[in-house]
């Protein structure tokens, strides 16, 4: 699908149509990149997406002692 540009203040902008949103479940704002010269956008990532199964890994590796107080 083409889509034109359009001028938005001193940037260009795609309209991308509603169909494409709700398929994609975009609402309030996406990650923007480019990649291999194409720019992908995408949904936004959630905050802290695979934390808690970083810290159960460290966890299971025995690497979460606290570290010695090295004020004493």
């Amino acid at each position: 699908m083409k889509a034109p540009l359009r001028k938005i203040g001193n940037s260009l902008g795609v309209i991308i149509p509603r169909a494409m949103l709700l398929q994609l479940a975009l609402v309030d704002e996406v990650e923007m990149a480019v990649e291999k010269g194409a720019i992908v956008i995408r949904s936004p990532s959630a905050a802290r997406a695979g934390w808690a199964e970083a810290s159960a890994a460290v966890a299971a590796a025995g690497e979460d002692s606290l570290a010695p107080d090295a004020s004493r």
